[in-house]
């Protein structure tokens, strides 16, 4: 299996950056993620053996358990552009301190569970344009933010189409930070 952890934009926020997108690809060609696809990865895995999935499940329950993790809203205000991999991408200016440290406890449940981890420190982007062109990234319209509650396992299957994503698990964060918008 080909597998990645994640947080996922609800509804509206989902839409609204999709939206976004689409008008990147306006200015800066390329193609545009599906609504279906948008997401933030926490850790990319890559290919995993079926057999190994119980102790993805234990690595997930371990990170949400972590003392440092927890529910938080992110704010989306920013687009910047990868030039040497032509991505266009939404990220954050000042990241909550929680995103991070959500990235960090799962990188370290995975590593101690024997899965790979990634060891460049956390980079919070969300792909919007693959195969782009820009001369400078668009300015972000307006900032994008959603409620997060929960993170989740998910299995990519590639095809000539691009990938189609399957959320195999879910776990929620704890606490609760207050109210945001969808």
């Amino acid at each position: 299996m080909r597998v990645f952890f994640a947080v996922w934009p609800p509804g509206q926020a989902g839409g609204i950056l999709h939206r976004v997108a689409a008008a990147a690809r306006r200015e800066c060609g390329g193609r545009a993620m599906t609504r279906e696809t948008i997401h933030l990865t926490l850790a990319f895995l890559g290919d995993v053996g079926v057999d190994r999935f119980p102790g993805l499940v234990q690595a997930a329950a371990a990170a949400a358990a972590g003392k440092d993790v927890r529910a938080f809203d992110l704010v989306l205000d920013r687009l910047g552009w990868w030039r040497h991999n032509r991505i266009l991408w939404a990220g954050c200016a000042e990241p909550d301190p929680a995103l991070p440290a959500l990235a960090e406890a799962l990188a370290r449940s995975l590593g101690e569970a024997g899965f790979p981890v990634e060891r460049r420190p956390f980079a919070a982007h969300l792909t919007l344009l693959r195969d782009c062109r820009c001369e400078a990234a668009p300015a972000m319209p307006e900032p994008v933010r959603w409620p997060v509650r929960e993170f989740v396992l998910v299995r990519s299957h590639l095809g000539q189409a691009g990938a189609r994503y399957e959320i195999l698990g879910r776990w929620p964060l704890p606490g609760d930070p207050g109210t945001a918008l969808d």
